[in-house]
Parts: structure tokens; C-alpha cells; sequence
């Protein structure tokens, strides 16, 4: 059985009216309120450049209809100095008993490359407010990943934890400009806070020409795990993988079944997909020209007739 990504068109971008949404919404994520409802969780950015966390609420069977905006960020950038000072970018939310863990990207500017990704960790309890973790984030460079390391997906189970996460390993200079090469690896944790990283590849660089793999959305099938994910050689596509242990993965990306449009909005790129269940259907919340300069989409997977 065939399956494709059929596009329900974009569904926000930032008016430029909110000072600290002036553009972008980047790295959609959903999170179900009640019924139909949903939030949707983005990063925007303010004319300095530096990256809050906001949200739309929609309902899901009329996503082009925006129900509320916020008013104000769920989570902003951190002190000075600190390693979230020029941004909090939301990238996973998970659920575990009566507590929600908002995973985010920190980042500030570089000297000698243009930025530095940790990974930081909000916590919400019992539906409250998020609350930032701690001051520091909770997965940085180390002594095997020295570079930095941003977006991941979060799966919490009875027996562990699992994180996809991206791992920039170099950065090179071609052609007088700075180029970052990373992919995903895979961790496990007991508490979702504490992680060990064995250096384990998830998904690799199909070759030469490819240097940014990003953006992992995992969701496990009865038959097998599923990923889809950003991954770019000339410009931002969505690749597709499968697994039977969500560690070892093979990538499928002819059979990801959704590309860039024609023309508007999406036509340049696609990228940062974030894939959910509801009431008995798949969606797809991604980004398309701009790295979310001209905001995210919605599309619902259908079976090809």
C-alpha cells in the first residue's frame, strides 16, 4: 500500500506586529489540549535576531482558523552569558505521569563560528507554567561530541528513555564560507534529564554532499519505528527512515512521499517535520522557505488511490 503527505497549505506566520514574534515560526510542535484542539508550539524571532518560544491554538479539523495567538513567550532567552542568552527553541515535548518535559535549543553567538547548540529542559507540572530545568542545559558539547548539539525527539517508555538528537561533527570553510556538518545520534536515559551518549549514528550522511541532518520526529508502529527528518545538501528536503529497534535505522527517503510545491510558500524548501496521531489520522506540521521565515504547514497522510 502506497502512502502520500497531502498538503492542507500554511497554517500561520508571524505578522511582524509582536515584538518578540517580529518573523520565523520554526520547529512546530503539537501538543493535544482537549478533543480537537491543539497547541502549536514555534520558534519566532525578535529584530535582534534572538529566538523565543510561542504558540498558536487550532482545531485540528479547521487548522487555518486561529483560535489564539500568545501574548507572551513560553520561554525566552536565557542571562547573559549563559548558554541559551541569544535563544530557547522549543523542539519536543513529552509526557511522563503528571509531568511535561519541554526539550529546547539554546544557543548563542560564536567568535570563531557563527553559534554554539546545547539542549536544555523545561519542566511542567501537573499543566502548569514550564520552568526551566536548570541555568545550564542538560546535554552539551562533550569529549566525543565536541562541536554542539540541538533538536531532538524524546520517547519516554516503562523501562528508559530514548533521544534522537542531532550531533554536529565539523565545521568546515568552502569556498570562504563557514559550513557546520551534523546528523542524528541516539541516546538513553533513565529520568529523561540524566543521558547516555555512546556515540551511537542513528542516521548518517547519505554521502559526500550531504552535511545537515536535523529535526528527528520518531513515532514506533506496531510493525516498525518510523522516523522522518530534515536533511540537506543543496537546500532543506524531509527524509524517512524505518527500524525494528529505533536504533539501527535504514533510510527510505524515495518513500517519504512529500516534496517541495510548485510555487508559494514551500516551493524553495521543506524542512522540520514534526509527525503526530489524532483520532485515527497521521499529520505532518513542517516548515518551508526560509527555515520558517514564511512559516509551517499541515498535512494529513492519505492512501494513495
Amino acid at each position: 500500500m502506497k502512502f502520500y503527505w497531502r498538503k492542507l497549505g500554511k497554517i500561520f506566520c508571524p505578522s511582524g506586529s509582536i515584538e518578540w514574534m517580529h518573523s520565523h515560526a520554526s520547529v512546530p510542535i503539537a501538543e493535544r489540549l482537549n478533543g480537537n484542539i491543539f497547541k502549536i508550539y514555534f520558534s519566532s524571532r525578535d529584530k535582534n535576531n534572538r529566538s523565543y518560544t510561542g504558540y498558536i491554538i487550532i482545531d485540528i479539523t479547521r487548522p487555518k482558523e486561529i483560535l489564539a495567538v500568545s501574548s507572551s513567550p513560553v520561554i525566552g532567552p536565557g542571562s547573559l552569558g549563559e548558554f541559551d542568552d541569544s535563544g530557547a527553541m522549543a523542539t519536543w515535548i513529552a509526557q511522563h505521569g503528571e509531568q511535561r518535559f519541554l526539550y529546547y535549543i539554546g544557543w548563542n553567538l560564536g567568535v570563531t563560528v557563527p553559534f554554539r547548540n546545547s539542549i536544555g529542559l523545561c519542566i511542567s507540572e501537573h499543566d502548569g507554567d514550564f520552568r526551566r530545568y536548570a541555568a545550564g542545559p542538560i546535554i552539551d558539547r562533550s569529549v566525543t561530541e565536541p562541536h554542539f548539539v540541538a533538536s531532538c525527539c524524546v520517547l519516554p517508555d516503562q523501562d528508559k528513555w530514548r533521544m534522537w538528537y542531532l550531533s554536529c561533527t565539523d565545521w568546515r570553510l568552502l569556498n570562504g564560507r563557514l559550513e557546520h556538518r551534523y546528523h542524528i545520534k541516539y541516546a538513553e536515559s533513565v529520568n529523561g534529564i540524566s543521558w547516555n551518549r555512546e556515540g551511537i549514528v542513528a542516521i548518517d550522511y547519505a554521502d559526500d554532499t550531504e552535511y545537515a541532518i536535523s529535526r528527528p520526529s520518531v513515532i514506533r508502529d506496531p510493525d516498525c519505528w518510523k522516523m522522518w527528518f530534515s536533511c540537506r545538501g543543496s537546500t532543506y528536503r524531509i527524509g524517512y527512515a524505518e527500524s525494528q529497534n529505533g536504533i539501527k535505522w535504514n533510510r527510505l527517503d524515495a518513500d517519504c512521499a512529500i516534496d517541495v510545491s510548485l510555487s508559494g510558500w514551500d516551493s524553495e524548501m521543506i524542512e522540520y517535520p514534526f509527525v503526530f496521531d489524532h483520532d485515527g489520522a497521521r499529520y505532518m506540521l513542517y516548515n518551508g522557505n526560509g527555515y520558517g521565515q514564511t512559516g509551517f504547514g499541515l498535512a494529513v497522510l492519505e492512501v494513495l488511490s
